[in-house]
Order: structure tokens, then C-alpha cells, then sequence
């Protein structure tokens, strides 16, 4: 539970950080917590059924799929969440690549 708790700690500096380079709109921190929340549970849930549904086509790009996959998972979280606005799915791109670098990196350090 208390690596959890650090892990969605993380996700949401990270998500307030990164929002504020790219033009991302996140209301304040409340929302960038419930962005966190959202965000995961897509990428528990809905993310591997469209990895396992677009297998042949991650197969042909050699796993470069998997990026617009990330990318929809924000766009999605965006759809939900009232106080985070993502202007463009370049946006979305370029802020879920920069975020599963940053998180994979971050939860190395303070996690394990």
C-alpha cells in the first residue's frame, strides 16, 4: 500500500511538472490526483485488452504501436477528468512518452 501511495505521489509532481512545459492544462492539484488515479486504472484495465486486440499491427511497427496506445490512454484520461486538457494528440504523445520515461525512472529510486 505505501508503495502505491509513493507511486501515485509520483504520477501526480510528475503530471503537474510535465503539464507545465508542454501546455497541458491541469486545474490544480486535486486534479492532477484524480488524473493519476484515472491514468492508472486505464493502464490496468483498458491498455492491456488493446495491447492483446492490436498485437499484429505492434508486431509490423516492431512495437511503435505501443506509443499511440500510450498516447490514447491520455486522451481517454483527458475525456474523463474535468480539470486536465491535453490541446493535441502531438501533445498527448510527446506527454506520454515524457511521463513513462520519467515515472519508470523516479519509481527505480524511491520504490524498490
Amino acid at each position: 500500500m505505501k508503495g502505491f501511495l509513493i507511486k501515485l505521489l509520483i504520477s501526480t509532481i510528475l503530471i503537474i511538472v510535465i503539464s507545465h512545459f508542454l501546455g497541458i492544462q491541469v486545474q490544480d492539484f486535486t486534479s492532477a490526483i484524480v488524473t493519476a488515479v484515472v491514468l492508472s486504472l486505464l493502464n490496468t484495465f483498458i491498455k492491456p485488452v488493446l495491447v492483446v486486440l492490436t498485437i499484429p499491427v505492434t508486431f509490423f511497427t516492431l512495437g511503435l504501436f505501443l506509443l499511440v496506445i500510450n498516447t490514447l490512454m491520455v486522451l481517454t484520461t483527458d475525456y474523463f477528468v474535468d480539470g486536465f486538457k491535453v490541446p493535441s494528440f502531438f501533445t498527448a504523445f510527446l506527454f506520454s512518452i515524457i511521463l513513462s520515461i520519467s515515472q519508470s525512472v523516479l519509481n527505480k529510486i524511491f520504490v524498490d
